[in-house]
């Protein structure tokens, strides 16, 4: 049987208390899409290099099957089912974290960090009413604890498509002002609906409205012409711009959070890597991936810092493959399994939607293992806090606790429970080897993608143990299982102790 991580060999002269800390989200990444977790058709050295030199989890949640409320439950420690607004956000969203929280990055703050928040943020951005993008933007992510600011405001299938720094569009011509709307078409640049002989990513379900880049978004755009990104060199521009805050920042303690496009949609890649994959755009856009992975790793033994960074690698939430865009995923998988072998996918509160890669690498503190111990990442805040040796401030990170031993794979004991979260806000709730899923009149099935939800009007319960793809439904064998897991979950969405403070 494997074990923890042994201690690493000794570094004298690093400060184990300090290590710089880069957290990275992958988005959409399936638990199948990486070699180091046994894809067969695609290959990710540099991945594989972070898997191989750390700890990697086999048994790692996200706490949510979407983007936001995963980023907001990773950013606040707290989960994000407890808070209104927190489902996936439009583009022109205000910032959905209250600048009262004390979120992760203002632990770092208050650590001595210096700290930054790099590619797709999806959290919304500037006050209630939604986001004015011709001046500049606050509250922002430098409101709640971040240095420095380079983000992608939503996701990269919806408008506007510009990038923002430290609360302002990037090369934005103040007589070119954006308009935004998600309720209305605005202005008249051409929409996926009205010119589809405009478009060279048609779409398969929405993604029918304002046309970037010749691909249809969701929502409707006019103006701000000269700050629009080109999809091909998103991944270039953000990794870049990761580059630069760590070379500046070298000689002192940083925090960096970065969210990368890939492997959302819609899947453009770089020249360099289109073609490249044989599994068409998507599989693409993981090899891109991979070298954003590799260029960080790269920086890192260049400046010599790599032994002290404690380097976390995972995704938001589970795969899907056609998420709105006739781009041949699915035709062109070619036998690759980006689900693994667990049920569902983004959306589902079946394994597939929260049940994500999770990497750990940090040479001076730890050696490399396999970490088969439950984890969360809604534990992540309080661990790093712990790590850091940083008190956490009263009713800062209510649902967060500090793990910081099984983060580094030196305890392999399960966390007391696991709670997953799908589209619709069911809950599920894993304790050992059973998964308990509460009942739901929602639908079963998501509209666009056909996505298994997870939602039924009966209870569920299965053993991951013996069925790890979810087939058998045991509750009717099980009745008192499901009465304490039931209960078990009631308590825990009952138990909001300081996160009153928090909303």
């Amino acid at each position: 049987m494997i074990t923890g991580c042994k201690q690493a060999k000794e570094h004298p002269d690093i400060n184990l208390k300090r290590p710089n800390v880069i957290f990275i989200y992958a988005d959409d990444l399936g638990i199948g899409d990486l070699s180091c977790y046994g894809a067969t058709k695609i290959s990710t050295p540099n991945i594989d290099r972070l898997a191989g030199q750390g700890v990697q989890f086999t048994n790692a949640y996200a706490t949510s099957a979407t983007s936001t409320p995963s980023r907001y439950g990773l950013l606040t420690g707290c989960y994000p089912w407890r808070k209104e607004n927190t489902g996936i956000a439009p583009g022109n969203s205000e910032l959905i974290i209250d600048t009262t929280c004390i979120t992760m990055a203002d632990m770092f703050h208050e650590a001595g960090y210096v700290t930054a928040a790099i590619g797709k943020w999806h959290l919304g951005l500037g006050p209630k009413g939604g986001t004015d993008f011709n001046k500049r933007i606050k509250p922002n992510a430098q409101s709640i604890g971040f240095d420095y600011e380079f983000i992608i405001s939503a996701t990269v299938d919806r408008v506007p498509c510009v990038f923002v720094e430290n609360g302002c569009v990037v090369n934005l011509d103040s007589t070119d002002p954006i308009t935004v709307s998600y309720d209305k078409k605005v202005g008249n640049w051409p929409t996926g609906e009205e010119n589809p002989e405009l478009v060279k990513l048609k779409p398969s379900q929405g993604h029918n409205n304002t046309i970037i880049n010749g691909i249809p978004r969701i929502g409707w755009m006019t103006g701000g012409k000269s700050a629009l990104w080109k999809d091909e060199e998103i991944a270039d521009v953000i990794t870049s711009k990761a580059k630069d805050f760590i070379i500046r920042s070298a000689n002192e303690p940083f925090f960096l959070y970065m969210g990368t496009q890939d492997v959302h949609v819609p899947r453009i890649p770089h020249p360099r890597f289109a073609g490249k994959s044989g599994l068409g755009t998507r599989g693409d856009v993981i090899l891109q991936l991979d070298w954003t992975i590799g260029e960080i790793i790269h920086t890192l033994d260049s400046l010599s810092i790599a032994d002290n960074t404690l380097f976390i690698f995972t995704s938001d939430n589970g795969p899907v493959i056609d998420d709105g865009y006739q781009d041949g995923a699915l035709a062109m998988l070619n036998g690759h399994t980006p689900m693994g072998n667990y049920r569902g996918g983004k959306y589902s509160l079946y394994e597939a939607g929260t049940r994500v890669p999770f990497i750990v690498r940090w040479p001076a503190a730890i050696a490399p293992c396999k970490q088969q111990g439950l984890f969360s990442q809604i534990d992540v805040y309080a661990s790093l806090a712990e790590i850091l040796e940083q008190p956490l401030v009263a009713g800062s990170a209510p649902d967060s606790h500090p793990r910081s031993l099984s983060l580094l794979g030196h305890d392999q004991t399960n966390r007391e429970y696991i709670i997953q979260q799908n589209l619709n806000n069911t809950l599920a709730i894993i304790q050992g080897d059973w998964k308990y899923l509460e009942p739901s009149d929602k639908p079963a099935i998501e509209y666009w993608t056909h996505m298994e939800l997870g939602n039924a009007p009966e209870v569920q319960l299965y053993n991951l143990h013996t069925d790890p793809y979810e087939k058998k439904n045991v509750a009717g064998s099980y009745p008192e299982k499901v009465k304490e897991l039931s209960g078990l979950l009631q308590n825990a969405v009952k138990h909001i102790t300081h996160s009153k403070e928090q909303q």
